[in-house]
């Protein structure tokens, strides 16, 4: 773990409590792999009198930097942020996805700036504006050798069309290597569609945390997320706290992991 300033202004007895759950998970099997749903943002802005939900989005990106933050300090590997679904694209107002568009542009840009962070879009670049696909692909292109904390955002993004899509790249490839339809049928395997999704080559998540008390996927991760241990926040997203966050992997550490036997 990396040696790293507490906070001032938290509180003695808050401090010494982060600090112990820090040391224990110190002797722990943590996960490799983080998934993050932030949810509550427009609920958090709606509660505090703000004029537009932007600025529960903005403040929710803020935590996010925390959150990657957090979890590099813990040495995890990789970690991925959900933070625009196919249904946000068809389901928010064209003000509202505008502010999240460049919001999320921000986010990525920042980011790639910062530590040896590696930054990944996954997600379709189909109905996302021009320009924050540039900034997606400008981080990933600047980040691209890095060799820290790999960084999924999850930016138009859904795990059914995922899973869809990675079919669809199975049959291409094997099309285009001259396989008839009868062969594809025998190499088929779970191994075969997880190297052609989004997240190819990278580790499935150990564990989802999800903000907000909301208990569901909201299609995400559906393929990657079989094995996945949840944990369920109520603090609204950008309400969350490092607290918060040290529970979910103390709490994840404490679980037997079974894989069905």
């Amino acid at each position: 773990m990396r040696n790293r300033e507490v906070p001032l202004g938290r509180g003695i007895l808050y401090g010494l409590y982060q600090s112990r759950i820090r040391r224990w998970l110190g002797s722990q099997q943590l996960p490799r792999h983080i998934a993050m749903i932030i949810d509550g943002n427009r609920r958090w802005a709606k509660q505090r009198y703000l004029e537009t939900a932007a600025h529960g989005h903005r403040a929710g990106a803020e935590k996010m930097r925390e959150f990657l933050i957090w979890c590099d300090d813990l040495d995890i590997e990789v970690a991925t942020l959900y933070l625009l679904s196919t249904d946000n694209l068809t389901g928010r107002g064209s003000q509202e996805l505008a502010e999240l568009f460049q919001i999320i542009g921000d986010l990525a840009d920042d980011l790639s700036h910062y530590r040896d962070w590696r930054v990944q879009h996954v997600g379709c670049d189909e109905g996302l504006p021009e320009h924050p696909i540039a900034t997606l692909t400008d981080a990933e292109e600047r980040t691209k050798s890095n060799t820290g904390l790999h960084i999924n955002l999850a930016v138009g993004y859904g795990g059914r069309a995922e899973i869809a899509e990675a079919m669809r790249s199975i049959v291409r490839t094997h099309e285009s290597e001259g396989g008839a339809l009868e062969t594809l049928a025998e190499i088929l395997t779970p191994e075969l569609i997880a190297e052609h999704l989004y997240t190819g080559g990278q580790p499935d998540p150990d564990l989802v945390i999800r903000t907000s008390g909301e208990q569901r996927l909201s299609d995400f991760m559906l393929w990657q997320s079989a094995h996945s241990e949840f944990y369920f926040v109520e603090a609204l997203g950008p309400d969350l706290r490092e607290v918060d966050f040290l529970r979910a992997v103390r709490d994840y550490a404490r679980r037997h992991r079974r894989f069905g036997s």
